[in-house]
């Protein structure tokens, strides 16, 4: 039997762990949900990192899952997007979740789909599919990244049409974000795609990339250019190693924290 979630006696907080508060959901369809909590003061990360959140489980211990953060490093409430796994451990709780209910917050981001990664570059690539669009989330919405790039093209794959979480918001460029400039706002580039429904953009993201189609918006080469582009990769554990297998054969090095390189992929899973 699962524990009521509002139930703020079964927290605990712990020196790796705070209790934090559900200020918002939003349910993008049957399978898909975004929520925001709570920001401590003191939680600091770079925009594409990722963090452990959670419940308690019936003994007490906290049942916890990697979750990249879709908000910027400068928000002020944190940001999460996640699918809804009706056996799921977690997921099967996590989508009942309601305002106002509290959840558990690591205190350690971490990651590598940063920019401190990478070299520098003009173009920089984000290569999505599914809830792997959140670390984009949090970097296509950061001055900081439009400072380093001439364009930032954020490429979202999924197989339904309602799957296009945030749509609206990356169709609109952004529109009324208190930081971006307008000329950060051109700069960003929004191609989605879906396989399984008609749509504008069909076919997953290696034809696109084939048959030039992820290139159409950019000013730049209609093709990947491993000295200029940059590419990050957040996924299934199956499209990151066939994108990064493709890049490899294309010149494109791996990045890390400790060594950076022309692409990055992102490990962390969410069930």
């Amino acid at each position: 039997m699962n524990l009521p979630i509002t139930d703020r006696s079964q927290f605990t907080e712990s020196s790796a762990l705070t209790i934090e508060t559900i200020t918002h959901v939003h349910h993008w369809n049957d399978s898909l949900f975004s929520l925001k909590m709570t920001r401590p003061a003191s939680f600091r990360f770079r925009s594409g990192e990722f963090i452990m959140i959670g419940l308690p489980q019936e003994n007490g211990k906290p049942l916890l899952r990697a979750y990249s953060m879709a908000s910027p490093s400068y928000a002020e409430e944190l940001e999460f997007l996640s699918i809804k796994v009706q056996d799921g451990p977690l997921t099967s709780r996590l989508q009942h979740i309601k305002e106002g209910d509290p959840i558990y917050l690591g205190k350690k981001p971490t990651g590598t789909l940063v920019t401190d990664a990478l070299l520098p570059g003009k173009r920089l690539f984000m290569l999505s599919t599914g809830t792997g669009l959140a670390p984009f989330m949090s970097l296509v919405r950061d001055p900081e990244v439009y400072a380093m790039y001439d364009e930032v093209i954020v490429v979202h794959s999924v197989r339904q049409v309602a799957d296009l979480a945030y749509r609206e918001l990356l169709e609109s460029k952004l529109e009324g974000d208190p930081l971006l400039e307008d000329e950060d706002r051109e700069r960003m580039i929004y191609v989605p795609t879906v396989t399984r429904e008609p749509f504008r953009t069909q076919g997953r993201i290696q034809a696109l990339i084939d048959d030039g189609r992820l290139f159409e918006q950019s000013k730049g080469p209609q093709r990947f250019v491993p000295d200029d582009d940059r590419v990050m990769l957040c996924g299934s554990m199956a499209m990151i190693k066939d994108h990064a297998a493709d890049l490899e054969r294309r010149g494109f090095t791996e990045g890390s924290n400790a060594q950076p390189g022309q692409f990055v992929i992102e490990r962390a899973f969410v069930g």
